[in-house]
């Protein structure tokens, strides 16, 4: 199916997890994995105002340029890594089929 592409994710125990996720919904990938059954959080509802869904991008897919406030939001977070984005803000599209994501850790106590 052309709105369909795969994804595959991270867990916080290193278990690789391959999802399908459709393209035409305006889904990020935030919503995605809480639907999934991720542990994620997603405290503010998606507006990058919390950092509940930070992950970190393991593939060469080009993305979206980060906004202000995710990297602003980001400076603020915890195991912040060179490739770390928040979910919340990536919409994926076509382009990004086969795009591989690991989920970081909650907080210090992770």
């Amino acid at each position: 199916m052309e709105d369909i592409i795969t994804i595959t994710v991270i867990d916080r125990e290193g278990a690789t997890h391959t999802i399908e996720m459709p393209t035409d919904m305006n889904l990020n990938l935030m919503e995605v994995c809480k639907g999934e059954g991720f542990p994620i959080k997603g405290t503010c509802g998606g507006m990058a105002l919390c950092s509940t869904c930070h992950m970190y991008i393991e593939s060469d897919h080009e993305l979206s340029e980060m906004t202000d406030d995710e990297e602003d939001m980001l400076d603020q977070a915890f195991f912040v890594e060179d490739n770390s984005r928040l979910g919340c803000q990536i919409y994926p599209g076509q382009s990004h089929d086969g795009l591989i994501v690991r989920l970081a850790p909650e907080d210090e106590s992770a």
